[in-house]
This record gives structure tokens, C-alpha cells and sequence, in this order.
């Protein structure tokens, strides 16, 4: 879901999303990653881009070879969900940003008894994080 806001004289196209599960067949996936890519072509380079979801992949706390898209504060051990969300960050010259955080508590955004994970994400341009 997108939807297009004016803020200030800024227009900013925010995005939800939900990454397909990881037990789904890759073409499902492409799918869904072709689709997210033709949003993202249609924002204008000169409007804000937000977006935020489930993208059911696992960053890794350090950066290892994405420290231009990635702080390093990821949780978990990387998978390759999380590697094509790197790769679609750089492709786009996006940032993760709510991977910019030290704190295990403020990297979480999910926890049960079982377990605790971090498979929400936050991409901005990155030229646009001070509007944050």
C-alpha cells in the first residue's frame, strides 16, 4: 500500500509493505520484489520516500559489505531474505535506518516468549535522514 502525503511542502510517498513469507516459492517473491521496484522507479527524485513493513529477513548485526546502505546494528544472523533487502536498499540508493540503533530494545519488532527478532524495516533515501 502507498499513499502519497504533502508535508510542509515536501511530498512524501509512504509505503507499507509485507515481504511474502519465507516458505513461499521464489517466483512469488520476484513477483513482489519487481512490483516494490516499479513503485519506487515512479516516486520523482525530487519527492521523499518511506518504506516501512515486514520484509521477513534477518540483517545481521554487522554490516559485512553494506555499510553504505546498513549502520551495522541489525539483530539476528543474516538470511537471504535480508540480503535481497540490502541489495534492493543499495539498488535504489536507499538506507536502512532503524538499523542505527546499539540498543537490542530499540532494534526488536517482534517478541514472544520463544523468540525475539528484528524483521521490520525502515528505508529512506539517503539524503533524506535528516528529515527524520
Amino acid at each position: 500500500m502507498t499513499i502519497k502525503l504533502v508535508i510542509g511542502g515536501f511530498t512524501f510517498h509512504v509505503c507499507s509493505i509485507y515481504v511474502p513469507q519465507m516458505g513461499l516459492k521464489g517466483e512469488v517473491k520476484a513477483i513482489f520484489w519487481e512490483t516494490l521496484d516499479e513503485v519506487v522507479r515512479s516516486v520523482p527524485s525530487s519527492d521523499k520516500i518511506v518504506i516501512a513493513g515486514d520484509f521477513n529477513g534477518h540483517i545481521r548485526v554487522l554490516s559485512k559489505g553494506y555499510d553504505d546502505v546498513d549502520r551495522g546494528f541489525g539483530f539476528g544472523d543474516r538470511n537471504c531474505e535480508g540480503v535481497a533487502l540490502l541489495d534492493f536498499t543499495r539498488a535504489f540508493g536507499l538506507m536502512v535506518v532503524n538499523s542505527s540503533f546499539s540498543k537490542e530494545d530499540h532494534l526488536i519488532t517482534f517478541r514472544s516468549v520463544l523468540a525475539k527478532t528484528q524483521i521490520n524495516f525502515l528505508l529512506l533515501r539517503k539524503g533524506d535522514r535528516v528529515f527524520l
